[in-house]
Protein backbone atom coordinates (compact mmCIF):
# COMPACT_ATOMS: atom_id res chain seq x y z
CA UNK A 1 0.00 0.00 0.00
CA UNK A 2 1.07 3.66 -1.14
CA UNK A 3 1.17 5.75 2.19
CA UNK A 4 -0.16 9.06 1.82
CA UNK A 5 0.35 12.35 4.02
CA UNK A 6 -2.82 14.90 4.51
CA UNK A 7 -0.37 18.12 4.49
CA UNK A 8 -2.99 20.88 5.31
CA UNK A 9 -6.91 21.05 5.19
CA UNK A 10 -7.72 24.47 3.93
CA UNK A 11 -8.76 25.89 0.50
CA UNK A 12 -9.82 29.17 -2.15
CA UNK A 13 -12.49 29.94 0.64
CA UNK A 14 -12.75 30.13 4.25
CA UNK A 15 -15.40 27.50 4.47
CA UNK A 16 -13.54 25.08 2.52
CA UNK A 17 -11.84 21.80 2.99
CA UNK A 18 -11.54 19.35 0.40
CA UNK A 19 -9.14 17.43 2.54
CA UNK A 20 -11.58 16.21 4.43
CA UNK A 21 -14.49 16.19 2.01
CA UNK A 22 -12.93 14.72 -1.11
CA UNK A 23 -9.17 13.44 -0.85
CA UNK A 24 -9.35 12.07 2.64
CA UNK A 25 -12.19 9.66 2.25
CA UNK A 26 -11.49 8.83 -1.48
CA UNK A 27 -7.72 7.54 -0.29
CA UNK A 28 -9.44 5.45 2.56
CA UNK A 29 -11.24 3.80 0.47
CA UNK A 30 -8.86 3.10 -2.00
CA UNK A 31 -7.22 -0.11 -2.35
CA UNK A 32 -3.98 0.82 -3.22
CA UNK A 33 -3.66 3.79 -0.33
CA UNK A 34 -3.15 4.51 3.29
CA UNK A 35 -3.33 7.21 5.09
CA UNK A 36 -0.14 7.33 7.29
CA UNK A 37 0.51 11.12 8.77
CA UNK A 38 -1.42 14.54 8.63
CA UNK A 39 -0.24 17.76 8.88
CA UNK A 40 -2.61 20.53 10.59
CA UNK A 41 -4.96 17.96 12.17
CA UNK A 42 -4.88 15.46 15.31
CA UNK A 43 -8.32 13.61 15.00
CA UNK A 44 -7.72 11.56 12.32
CA UNK A 45 -6.15 8.36 14.35
CA UNK A 46 -2.81 8.89 12.70
CA UNK A 47 0.31 10.47 13.66
CA UNK A 48 -0.15 14.74 13.72
CA UNK A 49 2.78 16.89 12.77
CA UNK A 50 3.00 20.34 13.87
CA UNK A 51 3.99 21.61 9.90
CA UNK A 52 5.43 19.96 6.73
CA UNK A 53 9.13 20.30 7.45
CA UNK A 54 8.76 17.74 10.38
CA UNK A 55 6.69 15.28 8.54
CA UNK A 56 9.01 15.59 5.80
CA UNK A 57 12.02 15.05 8.18
CA UNK A 58 9.82 12.16 10.01
CA UNK A 59 7.32 10.16 7.71
CA UNK A 60 7.66 7.84 5.46
CA UNK A 61 4.91 8.73 3.03
CA UNK A 62 5.74 8.22 -0.25
CA UNK A 63 3.04 10.68 -1.40
CA UNK A 64 1.89 13.91 0.14
CA UNK A 65 -1.94 15.47 -0.49
CA UNK A 66 -1.44 18.90 -0.64
CA UNK A 67 -4.98 21.43 0.83
CA UNK A 68 -3.20 24.45 2.03
CA UNK A 69 -4.26 27.66 1.27
CA UNK A 70 -3.48 29.52 -2.24
CA UNK A 71 -0.79 31.74 -0.80
CA UNK A 72 0.98 28.69 1.00
CA UNK A 73 0.22 26.24 -2.07
CA UNK A 74 2.97 26.08 -3.88
CA UNK A 75 5.72 26.73 -1.58
CA UNK A 76 4.42 23.40 0.33
CA UNK A 77 4.60 20.93 -3.14
CA UNK A 78 7.56 22.24 -3.98
CA UNK A 79 9.54 21.41 -0.66
CA UNK A 80 7.56 18.15 -0.91
CA UNK A 81 8.99 17.72 -4.05
CA UNK A 82 12.45 18.37 -3.21
CA UNK A 83 12.01 15.64 -0.44
CA UNK A 84 11.53 13.39 -2.99
CA UNK A 85 7.47 12.50 -2.59
CA UNK A 86 4.87 12.31 -4.83
CA UNK A 87 2.35 15.12 -4.80
CA UNK A 88 -1.43 15.25 -4.95
CA UNK A 89 -2.23 18.92 -5.20
CA UNK A 90 -6.01 20.48 -4.98
CA UNK A 91 -6.98 23.07 -7.79
CA UNK A 92 -5.17 25.08 -8.51
CA UNK A 93 -1.81 23.68 -8.69
CA UNK A 94 -1.47 27.60 -7.88
CA UNK A 95 -3.27 30.55 -8.21
CA UNK A 96 -0.39 32.06 -10.70
CA UNK A 97 1.23 31.26 -13.37
CA UNK A 98 4.59 31.85 -11.86
CA UNK A 99 4.12 29.81 -8.69
CA UNK A 100 2.80 27.05 -11.33
CA UNK A 101 6.09 27.50 -12.93
CA UNK A 102 7.89 26.98 -10.13
CA UNK A 103 6.27 23.83 -9.07
CA UNK A 104 6.98 22.42 -12.81
CA UNK A 105 10.14 22.76 -12.36
CA UNK A 106 10.35 21.29 -9.15
CA UNK A 107 8.42 18.12 -10.31
CA UNK A 108 10.75 17.91 -13.51
CA UNK A 109 14.11 17.82 -11.21
CA UNK A 110 12.60 15.73 -8.54
CA UNK A 111 11.12 12.90 -11.51
CA UNK A 112 8.81 12.61 -9.00
CA UNK A 113 4.47 12.47 -10.34
CA UNK A 114 2.99 15.56 -9.31
CA UNK A 115 -0.72 15.46 -10.05
CA UNK A 116 -2.95 18.60 -9.89
CA UNK A 117 -6.85 17.53 -9.06
CA UNK A 118 -8.61 17.82 -12.32
CA UNK A 119 -10.61 15.15 -11.58
CA UNK A 120 -13.23 16.36 -13.48
CA UNK A 121 -11.16 15.24 -16.52
CA UNK A 122 -12.23 11.41 -15.02
CA UNK A 123 -15.93 12.09 -16.11
CA UNK A 124 -16.50 8.35 -17.33
CA UNK A 125 -18.27 10.12 -20.21
CA UNK A 126 -15.69 12.78 -20.77
CA UNK A 127 -13.33 9.39 -20.96
CA UNK A 128 -15.61 7.97 -23.56
CA UNK A 129 -16.04 11.90 -25.23
CA UNK A 130 -12.00 12.03 -25.53
CA UNK A 131 -11.93 8.65 -27.43
CA UNK A 132 -14.55 9.44 -29.87
CA UNK A 133 -13.20 12.56 -30.47
CA UNK A 134 -9.49 11.02 -30.98
CA UNK A 135 -10.74 8.43 -33.75
CA UNK A 136 -12.87 11.02 -35.90
CA UNK A 137 -16.44 10.72 -35.34
CA UNK A 138 -17.26 14.17 -35.37
CA UNK A 139 -14.56 14.95 -38.14
CA UNK A 140 -12.51 18.05 -37.32
CA UNK A 141 -13.28 19.68 -34.90
CA UNK A 142 -14.16 23.45 -34.87
CA UNK A 143 -16.21 24.67 -31.74
CA UNK A 144 -16.81 23.52 -28.23
CA UNK A 145 -19.11 25.36 -25.86
CA UNK A 146 -18.84 24.15 -22.08
CA UNK A 147 -21.04 24.78 -18.97
CA UNK A 148 -19.56 24.22 -15.69
CA UNK A 149 -22.16 25.81 -13.32
CA UNK A 150 -22.17 25.55 -9.74
CA UNK A 151 -25.33 25.81 -7.57
CA UNK A 152 -25.32 27.59 -4.25
CA UNK A 153 -22.84 28.11 -1.93
CA UNK A 154 -20.29 30.30 -0.81
CA UNK A 155 -18.77 32.40 -3.37
CA UNK A 156 -15.04 32.27 -3.08
CA UNK A 157 -13.08 35.09 -1.84
CA UNK A 158 -10.70 35.19 -5.13
CA UNK A 159 -13.50 35.14 -7.60
CA UNK A 160 -15.18 31.57 -9.52
CA UNK A 161 -12.99 32.11 -12.63
CA UNK A 162 -9.92 31.21 -10.49
CA UNK A 163 -12.03 28.31 -7.79
CA UNK A 164 -13.77 26.97 -11.41
CA UNK A 165 -12.30 27.86 -14.27
CA UNK A 166 -8.78 25.56 -14.40
CA UNK A 167 -11.83 22.59 -14.08
CA UNK A 168 -13.62 23.44 -17.86
CA UNK A 169 -11.00 25.06 -19.41
CA UNK A 170 -7.90 21.11 -18.66
CA UNK A 171 -11.49 19.69 -20.20
CA UNK A 172 -11.84 21.66 -23.36
CA UNK A 173 -7.77 21.32 -23.40
CA UNK A 174 -7.56 17.71 -23.05
CA UNK A 175 -10.22 16.46 -25.37
CA UNK A 176 -9.01 18.74 -28.32
CA UNK A 177 -5.73 18.78 -27.84
CA UNK A 178 -5.47 22.10 -29.04
CA UNK A 179 -3.78 25.56 -26.94
CA UNK A 180 -5.49 28.23 -26.60
CA UNK A 181 -3.45 31.83 -28.97
CA UNK A 182 -6.44 34.07 -27.65
CA UNK A 183 -8.58 34.95 -24.53
CA UNK A 184 -11.78 36.73 -24.45
CA UNK A 185 -13.77 37.09 -21.16
CA UNK A 186 -17.12 38.78 -19.95
CA UNK A 187 -19.18 38.06 -17.15
CA UNK A 188 -22.54 38.79 -15.26
CA UNK A 189 -24.36 37.56 -12.88
CA UNK A 190 -22.57 35.33 -11.16
CA UNK A 191 -21.20 33.59 -14.46
CA UNK A 192 -18.08 34.16 -16.51
CA UNK A 193 -18.09 33.74 -20.09
CA UNK A 194 -14.48 32.45 -21.63
CA UNK A 195 -14.11 33.01 -25.12
CA UNK A 196 -11.28 31.09 -26.52
CA UNK A 197 -8.86 31.06 -29.84
CA UNK A 198 -7.16 27.44 -30.11
CA UNK A 199 -4.94 26.29 -32.75
CA UNK A 200 -6.47 25.62 -36.35
CA UNK A 201 -9.12 28.15 -36.26
CA UNK A 202 -10.65 25.96 -33.19
CA UNK A 203 -13.11 28.17 -31.19
CA UNK A 204 -14.63 27.32 -27.66
CA UNK A 205 -16.87 28.81 -24.92
CA UNK A 206 -16.81 28.49 -21.53
CA UNK A 207 -19.64 29.72 -18.98
CA UNK A 208 -18.23 29.00 -15.41
CA UNK A 209 -19.16 30.20 -12.21
CA UNK A 210 -21.73 29.99 -9.09
CA UNK A 211 -25.73 30.27 -9.52
CA UNK A 212 -28.51 30.28 -7.52
CA UNK A 213 -31.80 28.73 -7.56
CA UNK A 214 -31.24 26.13 -9.55
CA UNK A 215 -33.76 23.29 -8.25
CA UNK A 216 -33.24 19.47 -7.25
CA UNK A 217 -29.17 20.35 -6.57
CA UNK A 218 -27.64 20.46 -2.93
CA UNK A 219 -26.31 23.86 -2.23
CA UNK A 220 -22.71 23.98 -3.44
CA UNK A 221 -23.52 20.89 -5.75
CA UNK A 222 -22.23 20.98 -9.33
CA UNK A 223 -25.33 21.85 -11.15
CA UNK A 224 -24.46 22.13 -14.83
CA UNK A 225 -21.04 20.18 -16.19
CA UNK A 226 -21.30 19.97 -20.18
CA UNK A 227 -19.91 20.18 -23.64
CA UNK A 228 -20.80 20.65 -27.46
CA UNK A 229 -18.25 19.78 -29.44
CA UNK A 230 -19.04 20.49 -33.39
CA UNK A 231 -16.54 19.27 -36.00
CA UNK A 232 -16.74 19.19 -39.52
CA UNK A 233 -18.85 15.66 -39.67
CA UNK A 234 -21.17 15.90 -37.01
CA UNK A 235 -22.18 17.22 -33.42
CA UNK A 236 -21.50 15.48 -30.15
CA UNK A 237 -23.07 16.68 -27.05
CA UNK A 238 -21.72 15.52 -23.58
CA UNK A 239 -23.18 15.63 -20.01
CA UNK A 240 -20.46 15.18 -17.56
CA UNK A 241 -22.90 14.71 -14.77
CA UNK A 242 -23.76 11.19 -16.18
CA UNK A 243 -24.23 7.84 -15.90
CA UNK A 244 -25.24 8.76 -12.44
CA UNK A 245 -28.50 8.80 -10.25
CA UNK A 246 -30.16 11.64 -8.76
CA UNK A 247 -31.35 10.77 -5.00
CA UNK A 248 -33.58 12.44 -2.81
CA UNK A 249 -33.48 12.01 0.73
CA UNK A 250 -34.46 13.91 3.97
CA UNK A 251 -31.54 15.31 4.76
CA UNK A 252 -31.78 16.45 1.14
CA UNK A 253 -30.06 15.60 -2.76
CA UNK A 254 -26.86 13.74 -4.04
CA UNK A 255 -25.85 12.23 -6.79
CA UNK A 256 -24.92 8.22 -6.78
CA UNK A 257 -22.45 7.36 -9.28
CA UNK A 258 -22.95 4.09 -11.02
CA UNK A 259 -19.16 3.37 -10.57
CA UNK A 260 -16.57 5.03 -8.99
CA UNK A 261 -16.56 8.56 -9.04
CA UNK A 262 -13.90 11.37 -10.80
CA UNK A 263 -11.83 11.85 -7.42
CA UNK A 264 -11.62 7.95 -7.30
CA UNK A 265 -10.87 7.59 -10.85
CA UNK A 266 -8.04 10.24 -10.43
CA UNK A 267 -6.52 8.25 -7.56
CA UNK A 268 -6.56 5.11 -9.78
CA UNK A 269 -4.23 6.80 -12.10
CA UNK A 270 -2.12 8.69 -9.59
CA UNK A 271 -1.97 5.06 -8.23
CA UNK A 272 -0.75 3.75 -11.69
CA UNK A 273 1.75 6.06 -12.18
CA UNK A 274 3.75 5.75 -9.05
CA UNK A 275 3.82 2.18 -9.18
CA UNK A 276 4.38 2.18 -12.72
CA UNK A 277 7.10 4.67 -12.92
CA UNK A 278 5.82 7.10 -15.20
CA UNK A 279 3.73 10.48 -15.49
CA UNK A 280 0.03 10.67 -14.42
CA UNK A 281 -1.87 11.88 -17.28
CA UNK A 282 -2.06 14.87 -16.00
CA UNK A 283 0.71 17.10 -14.57
CA UNK A 284 2.23 20.32 -14.21
CA UNK A 285 2.10 21.24 -17.39
CA UNK A 286 -1.69 20.55 -17.83
CA UNK A 287 -2.26 23.18 -14.81
CA UNK A 288 -0.01 25.87 -16.33
CA UNK A 289 -1.76 25.70 -19.57
CA UNK A 290 -4.88 26.22 -18.00
CA UNK A 291 -3.82 29.14 -15.09
CA UNK A 292 -2.15 30.86 -18.66
CA UNK A 293 -5.68 30.42 -19.94
CA UNK A 294 -7.30 31.94 -16.38
CA UNK A 295 -4.91 34.42 -15.74
CA UNK A 296 -5.21 35.93 -19.36
CA UNK A 297 -9.42 35.65 -18.61
CA UNK A 298 -8.96 38.44 -15.51
CA UNK A 299 -6.94 40.31 -17.72
CA UNK A 300 -9.35 40.55 -20.37
CA UNK A 301 -12.00 41.14 -17.43
CA UNK A 302 -9.97 44.20 -16.32
CA UNK A 303 -9.04 46.05 -19.61
CA UNK A 304 -12.38 44.64 -21.16
CA UNK A 305 -10.15 43.68 -24.39
CA UNK A 306 -8.59 40.33 -25.99
CA UNK A 307 -5.80 38.87 -24.03
CA UNK A 308 -3.54 36.84 -26.93
CA UNK A 309 -1.37 34.05 -25.67
CA UNK A 310 2.60 34.15 -26.59
CA UNK A 311 2.91 30.79 -28.89
CA UNK A 312 5.57 29.24 -26.38
CA UNK A 313 3.06 29.19 -23.55
CA UNK A 314 0.15 28.73 -25.85
CA UNK A 315 2.41 25.05 -26.44
CA UNK A 316 2.30 24.56 -22.47
CA UNK A 317 0.54 21.59 -21.68
CA UNK A 318 -0.34 19.81 -24.90
CA UNK A 319 -0.14 16.28 -25.55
Amino acid sequence: MTRVLLAGFGGLGGGQDHQRAMYLPAFQAHPGFTVAGAVGADDLGVPSYPDLDTALAESDAEVVSVCLPPGERAKAIVAALRAGRHVLADKPLAVTAEDTEAVAAAAAESGTVCMPAHHQRFAPALRSARTALASGRVGLPWNVQADFLVAGGDPCPLGELTNFGVYPVDVVLALTGLPVRRVHARAGDGVTLLLLDHDRALTSAIAVGRITGTADVRPGGLAVHRYRISGSNGVMNVDATKPGATLRTATGVRTAWTGPDTVARMLTELHAAITGGRPAEVGPADALAAIRVVEAARRSLETGRPVSLSPEHSQEGRK
